[in-house]
């Protein structure tokens, strides 16, 4: 019982006290940004990007991939790759986009459009690479770029509430209304006019496209020189483009933002806790108690990031709590399926909707999620808790025959205090015993101890044979 206690504070306090160290942590790391983004040269470009030759007298265009979910890391990033950029007099910055949402406020996600709008430098949006999607205030980052384009199978739409940018509504054109609740393909967009750059193709496929693109392009007063043509020593034209360098997030912040994702930061908590539990009815601590720590705190780091659910969070705590219930038992019981049923629940509720943005994680991760905590606690806690109470060095086979009594009425199960240590006790008759009654341990069930009273109650043969023994010698 007093472990039980111990892991319902544990679990009641480490999930809710970690979770607000996310944002000085995350405030802290987001302070270094600029410093632990990375500047990659690459003559032929990662990403999807054709190898071709580069032009080296061609000014350089640098690319911030924004990934995922978009958190206060990814904007400090975007923010600061655009400092450095017009530092280093880049001709322009491209946005390498495929975020489904946002997990600021809007008022932040506003400073970000109004700092992409005024930028001295250009700035274009490419939505890709194929299956790439900018649904939500991640979309309306294409309407304060210079240029924007996507890539055939990508989509955008879905941007809700327009952000006011400058004191003016952001917009598509004719596609306001369109793009606010549904989505649209390159072709479509195209069609609606919700893209800025004037070809024929049929999509910027790879990012080296998207060089071609800007070249010729006149933004902001200049014109972008991005693409240089040459000749070969077979007399062909070559077309040259020139250096792209990538922006790469430093190890902290790029771990911060994997985990700020609702799968990780579910299973990353789900593993955690189990992991905790499991060491709470182990001998020692071991490497799964210092594993379990360190996703507990990853976890908790990543669901202080997103939008928490007071109600999933209580249900996830209260989820472990009534299965280690049963862990204590040895055998999973009703509080097992009640565990599981709390938690099935939770992983619905921890995370609250953003602007229209569901948090709900993916049904192969619920599935994942769910079916593991099935098997730890039906199968794994169970037999990890029977192997450790079954080792002989335990020297259980000596409680039986041994004098106790009851701590509250046994009817048919409670709790009996032997030799100064209590124990899960089951009545070995159908007889229900008092509180304070004088009992005998008749034998022991996994963990539990078969208890009968101590008057009338039969005795062990190893007692008889104890009493024996004794008679014989005092002959």
């Amino acid at each position: 019982m007093r472990r039980i206690v111990s892991i319902t504070m544990m679990l009641g306090l480490a999930v809710p006290v970690l979770s607000p160290i996310v944002s000085v942590l995350v405030s802290s790391n987001v302070a270094h940004a600029a410093e632990v983004v990375d500047a990659v040269t690459a003559p032929h470009v990662a990403n999807g990007v054709i190898s071709a030759t580069v032009a080296p007298d061609l000014a350089l265009v640098d690319v911030i991939e924004v990934s995922g979910i978009i958190d206060e890391i990814a904007v400090d990033a975007i923010e600061r790759s655009l400092e450095k950029a017009t530092k280093n007099q880049s001709q322009a910055v491209i946005l390498q986009l495929n975020s489904r949402g946002a997990v600021v406020s809007r008022a932040r996600m506003t400073e970000l459009l109004e700092t992409i709008k005024t930028s001295t430098i250009p700035v274009a949006v490419w939505v890709g690479p194929s299956g790439a999607r900018a649904y939500g205030m991640p979309a309306q980052i294409l309407a304060v770029a210079d240029v924007t384009a996507m890539a055939p199978g990508s989509r955008i739409g879905r941007i809700g509430v327009p952000l006011k940018v400058n004191g003016s509504n952001i917009s598509f054109g004719a596609a306001d209304e369109v793009l606010g609740t549904q989505t649209l393909g390159f072709l479509e967009a195209r069609e609606q006019g919700a893209l800025k750059f004037a070809t024929d193709d049929r999509g910027v496929p790879v990012l080296r496209n998207m060089l071609y693109v800007l070249d010729g392009v006149t933004v902001k007063g200049a014109t972008l020189d991005t693409v240089a043509d040459s000749i070969d020593a077979n007399g062909q034209v070559v077309r040259e483009a020139t250096t792209v360098r990538f922006f790469k997030l430093g190890l902290v912040p790029r771990l911060l933002h994997t985990v700020a994702s609702p799968p990780s930061a579910l299973l990353l908590l789900t593993i955690g806790l189990a992991l905790l539990i499991f060491e709470f009815f182990t001998a020692g601590i071991g490497i799964a108690g210092v594993v379990g720590a360190v996703c507990l705190i990853l976890g908790a780091l990543g669901a202080g990031a997103l939008p928490l659910n007071g109600v999933g969070l209580v249900l996830l705590l209260l989820s472990m709590i009534a299965c280690a219930v049963d862990v204590q038992v040895g055998v999973p019981r009703v509080w097992t399926g009640v565990g599981l049923t709390l938690y099935s629940a939770s992983t619905f509720l921890l995370f609250n909707s953003v602007d229209g943005l569901t948090m709900r994680p993916s049904w192969i991760t619920l599935l994942v999620c769910i079916g593991g905590l099935a098997l730890t606690f039906i199968v794994g806690m169970p037999s990890m808790t029977r192997t450790r109470f079954g080792t002989p060095t335990i020297g259980r086979d000596n409680l039986i025959g041994a004098q106790g009594i009851t701590v509250g009425a046994i009817d048919p199960e409670g709790t009996v205090r032997v030799d100064g240590a209590q124990w899960h006790a089951r009545t070995n008759r159908a007889t229900p015993l008092s509180d304070a009654q004088h009992v005998r341990v008749a034998a022991i069930d996994g963990i539990t101890l078969l208890i009968e009273p101590l008057e009338g109650a039969a005795r062990d043969y190893r007692e008889m044979r104890k009493t024996d023994s004794s008679e014989t010698a005092a002959e």
